[in-house]
C-alpha cells in the first residue's frame, strides 16, 4: 500500500494545478498526504485490529481534520455523524482507500468481499462498490504475478470498464472527475501503459483531473505488479512526509503482511 500513498503524495500538488505532461517534479515543498492516505491507513488499521470500520474511519478523520485538499463535502459530514450511514456515493473515495485489502487476503474471492465491505460504509452505490472491488482485485492479481493482459482481461470482463484507450487519447479532454467510473478505468490504463512504478505515477498525474486519487490508485496496482518495490528515494521521502502515527501504522501493516519489504526502512 506504500505505492498508493506515494502516488497520493506525488499527485497532491497537481490536483488543483493539473499538469498534462510526464515531466514534472515528483516532490516539491508543498507535497503532502491527503485524505486518500489517511483513509488508506484507516482501512489498514481496521484489517489488522478489527472493530467497526466506520468508527475507525471517523477516528482517523477527527485525528487528521484538515488534510491537504480537505475531505469531500458529504464525506466530511459523515465523519462527524453520531450514527453514520452510507449515502449511496459513487465517488472515487471507495477506490482510493482500498489498496490494503488487495494485499491482505490469500484468495481473490475474499479480497472482493472485503473490498465491498470497505466501500459500503459510505459508498453503497453499485459504482462505488465496483470501483473498490476493481482496484483491490487489480492489486491482488498483480501481486500474484499475473500479466498485464490477465489483469486487463479480468477487469474488463468482471467490471465492464473500457481499458482499450491510451493515455494520449484520454489526456486532452480529461478533466476533474470525482466518480469511480471516471477515475478507476483511467488509473488502470496508466498502469497498463507504464514501464515501471515511477512511469505509472507520471502517466497518472499527466492525465490531469483528480491527480492525487488517480496516482494513488495507479500506484497501488503498479507497486504490486513490480514485485512490491518502489525506488528507494520515493520510499524514504514518503516515510519522511508521513505523520509519525501514520508512518508507524504503515510499517506495522508492511511487517505483518509483506515480509520481503526492505528491512532498512522498517526500523
Amino acid at each position: 500500500m506504500l505505492g498508493a500513498i506515494a502516488g497520493d503524495i506525488i499527485g497532491s500538488v497537481y490536483e488543483f494545478n493539473n499538469v498534462k505532461t510526464k515531466n514534472f517534479p515528483l516532490f516539491c515543498e508543498d507535497s503532502s498526504y491527503t485524505d486518500d492516505t489517511i483513509m488508506t491507513v484507516a482501512v489498514a488499521d481496521w484489517l489488522m485490529h478489527g472493530g467497526d470500520l466506520a468508527q475507525v474511519m471517523q477516528h482517523y478523520g477527527k485525528t487528521y481534520p484538515c488534510p491537504m485538499g480537505g475531505y469531500g463535502g458529504r464525506f466530511s459530514i459523515w465523519l462527524h455523524e453520531k450514527n453514520p450511514k452510507p449515502y449511496n456515493s459513487w465517488g472515487n473515495g471507495s477506490a482510493m482507500r482500498v489498496s490494503p485489502v488487495g494485499w491482505y487476503f490469500d484468495s481473490l474471492e475474499e479480497t472482493m468481499r472485503v473490498a465491498k465491505e470497505t466501500a459500503i460504509v459510505t459508498h453503497n452505490h453499485p459504482e462505488g462498490i465496483k470501483g473498490a472491488q476493481a482496484v483491490a482485485a487489480g492489486i491482488f492479481l498483480a501481486r500474484n504475478k499475473k500479466t498485464k493482459k490477465d489483469i486487463k482481461d479480468f477487469i474488463e470482463k468482471t467490471f465492464g470498464y473500457d481499458l482499450n484507450r491510451t493515455c494520449d487519447e484520454i489526456r486532452p479532454a480529461y478533466r476533474f472527475n470525482e466518480s469511480c467510473q471516471g477515475t478507476v478505468p483511467e488509473a488502470f490504463i496508466a498502469f497498463l501503459e507504464s514501464k515501471d512504478y515511477e512511469d505509472a505515477i507520471r502517466l497518472a498525474v499527466s492525465l490531469g483531473g483528480d491527480s492525487d486519487t488517480l496516482a494513488c490508485i495507479t500506484g497501488g496496482i503498479a507497486e504490486a505488479y513490480h514485485q512490491y518495490t518502489l525506488p528507494t528515494f520515493i520510499q524514504e521521502k514518503v516515510y519522511a512526509l508521513l505523520d509519525k502515527d501514520l508512518r508507524e501504522t504503515v510499517k506495522e501493516f508492511i511487517n505483518a503482511r509483506i515480509e520481503w519489504f526492505s528491512p532498512s526502512l522498517l526500523k
